[in-house]
This record gives C-alpha cells, sequence and structure tokens, in this order.
C-alpha cells in the first residue's frame, strides 16, 4: 500500500483553477514535476478554456465543463503522443487556462493630443478619455501571438497595446465622421461605435475583441471653448439691441440714484436719466402700438354764391353790390340752408322747410 500511495502521489488526478484575481488572463497550472494520470478528472469553469500543449506544440482545447480526461476525448494530444485507442498510462503536458471573460473599467486617454481639421476652427488639437472593456475572443490565437509559454500573463501584457490601438481608431473615427468640433460632445455614442469597429479587426488578429468603448469628454482648445461660451452667451440673450438697451438704461437708473443726494444737479440727472430711459424703452418696444390717426376734418361749408347780372363774376347771394363791378344787385331773399330764393321777410324757406 505504501507503494501504491507514492505511486498516485506522483499523479494529477485532477486539474482546475479558481481567478483569484481580476487581471489574470492565462494560469499555466503547476504540474511540480508530476504526470498526469490518464482518466484525471479536468474541471473548466464558465469564463475559462483550457489548453494542452505538448512539448511546444498546441494540442487539444476545453471549453467549460467537466471531462475525464481519455484518448476519445484528446485527439491531437493522442496523435502527437502516437498513444493507440484505450491508452491508459500517464502522460506529461503543459496545461494553460485561458480567461475568457469580459475585462471591465478599463481606462484610455490620448497621452498627446489628436490632431482634427475643423471646418470652422481650422486645425486643432483635440484629448479625449474614457473607459473600455475586453475579452479573450480565440484562446488560440492569443496563446500563439501574445503570451507564448509564459506561466502567468495578466492584463498590463496587452493594456497598452490596446490603448494605443483605440487612441488610433479614434482619431481615424474623428476624422472620418467630420463631426464640427462644437458638436462633438453630442456624438460621444456615435464616436464610440466607429471607433470599436475600427480597433476590433486589429485586435482580432491577436485573439481579443473589444466588447465595449465608452468617451467619457474630449477636451478642445482652450480658445474654441472660449468662443463655444460666448456664443452660448450670445445665444442666452437673445435679441442683443434689446439687452444694450436696457443695459444703458439700467446704467442711467444707477447713476440717477448715486446723485440723489446732490441737490439741484442730482435733480436734474434724475430727470434726465428718467426722460432718457422713457426714450429707451419706447425705442426698444418699437412702437409696436401706433396712436390711431385722427379722424379727417370735416370740409367747410361753401357759402352759397349767385351770379351778377352786370359782369357775370360769383358774388355771394344776398349781396347789394358786386365786388367785381359795383353793379347794384336785385335785392332778393335766399334761403339760409339750401339757398333757394324766398320772399323777402319769409319765415320758412318754402323748399327746404329750414327756419329763416
Amino acid at each position: 500500500m505504501g507503494i501504491l500511495n507514492m505511486i498516485k502521489g506522483q499523479l494529477i488526478d485532477v486539474i482546475e483553477w479558481t481567478d483569484n484575481s481580476n487581471k489574470t488572463m492565462v494560469y499555466k497550472y503547476d504540474m511540480n514535476g508530476k504526470e498526469i494520470m490518464m482518466g484525471a478528472q479536468l474541471t473548466v469553469r464558465e469564463g475559462q478554456t483550457a489548453i494542452f500543449v505538448n512539448e511546444g506544440q498546441l494540442a487539444d482545447v476545453f471549453g467549460p465543463g467537466r471531462y475525464e480526461l481519455q484518448t476519445s476525448n484528446m485527439p491531437i494530444m493522442t496523435a502527437l503522443k502516437s498513444w493507440k485507442y484505450g491508452f491508459n498510462s500517464p502522460f506529461k503536458s503543459d496545461v494553460y487556462f485561458v480567461n475568457t471573460k469580459q475585462f471591465l473599467d478599463m481606462k484610455w486617454g490620448t497621452s498627446n493630443p489628436v490632431m482634427m481639421r475643423d471646418a470652422e476652427f481650422g486645425m486643432i488639437r483635440l484629448r479625449a478619455f474614457g473607459i473600455y472593456s475586453f475579452k479573450v475572443s480565440d484562446a488560440e490565437t492569443f496563446l500563439k501571438e501574445v503570451f507564448g509559454t509564459s506561466a502567468l500573463f495578466t492584463v498590463d501584457g496587452v493594456e497598452g497595446q490596446i490603448k494605443r490601438t483605440i487612441v488610433s481608431g479614434l482619431s481615424d473615427a474623428i476624422a472620418e465622421s467630420k463631426i464640427p468640433a462644437l458638436d462633438l460632445a453630442a456624438n460621444y455614442e456615435e464616436l464610440g461605435t466607429y471607433a470599436m469597429n475600427a480597433v476590433n479587426p486589429k485586435l482580432a488578429q491577436l485573439g481579443l475583441t473589444l466588447c465595449s468603448f465608452v468617451v467619457e469628454n474630449i477636451s478642445l482648445p482652450e480658445e474654441v471653448e472660449k468662443t463655444m461660451d460666448k456664443r452660448t452667451s450670445m445665444g442666452v440673450l437673445g435679441n442683443l439691441d434689446q439687452y444694450a438697451k436696457y443695459q444703458a438704461a439700467e446704467a442711467m437708473r444707477e447713476a440717477a440714484n448715486s446723485n440723489g443726494g446732490a441737490g439741484m444737479a442730482g435733480m436734474g440727472v434724475g430727470m434726465g436719466a428718467g426722460a432718457a430711459m422713457g426714450q429707451m424703452f419706447a425705442q426698444s418696444l418699437g412702437q409696436q402700438t401706433a396712436p390711431a390717426a385722427a379722424p379727417a376734418a370735416a370740409p367747410a361749408p361753401t357759402a352759397a354764391t349767385t351770379a351778377c347780372p352786370a359782369c357775370g363774376a360769383q358774388i355771394p347771394q344776398g349781396a347789394k353790390f358786386c365786388p367785381e363791378c359795383g353793379a347794384k344787385q336785385a335785392v332778393n331773399a335766399f334761403c339760409v340752408e339750401c339757398g333757394s330764393p324766398i320772399t323777402p321777410g319769409a319765415k320758412f324757406c318754402p323748399e327746404c322747410g329750414a327756419k329763416q
């Protein structure tokens, strides 16, 4: 029994790995000089991939699940070792566990300003930062292209490469989208999607994929930010002419109040300010309501005239002499209302009935 226990102590019958960190991407199972027992139990948890490597050659790959290692489920290893079907002897192999979960809240930022050609401001420099998440999408490619035979590989080993690829993709996204600098803040999501689509083909060559990409902020040059502030102020103020007039009126009111205790001088300033304010507000309102026009005066009634029998000139009815030729006129009476001839001394006009 002692010899049998000693032999079993030199064999591995359970292979598994539990991740105690949030940054480990690859872990090489520690054989400690032992061999793997044929029929050993292999446990691969969710978010993991187990890879067997035989003398530097990539062999069998196992996804999440529980396996009993046999020649039937290790075809590549069986071929590399030239095992016969039903082989039952212990064997040596390197086993790597690759973490395929998402690595979240990874930060990125532009170490140097990104150049952008803007239609309004010309060539400007931008700085940006945000977060992203990624994962191993192809464990075999990742083993071949990145970590090789390292016993332990963490996020730090690929973080720099991913960040630089992201910044390059974002630069292309900003340039090709042709979004004006003043509108970048309203298009963070679109820029993130565009950048992620541009970066993923490059990361796929390493067996990685970008799961999310968030642009938190894009900092514009100080000159552009000042211009934006001015435009915002103009939008808040609305009609600048009205605002200027209001400011002038306020200044005159304050001047009048500050000089109010200076006797007649203060009184004059106050009166002048009041008159100026009245004029200012009348102009600012644009005299939208014009005063109603006065009704046209009725034409003055014209005096009744008659022709002079001597010269034919028009003379007032009832005149005794013609003002043109001096001829004496017949004494006739005329109605004061309608001008019709009436009998001298008549009290009423026979034509219109007007009282004489």
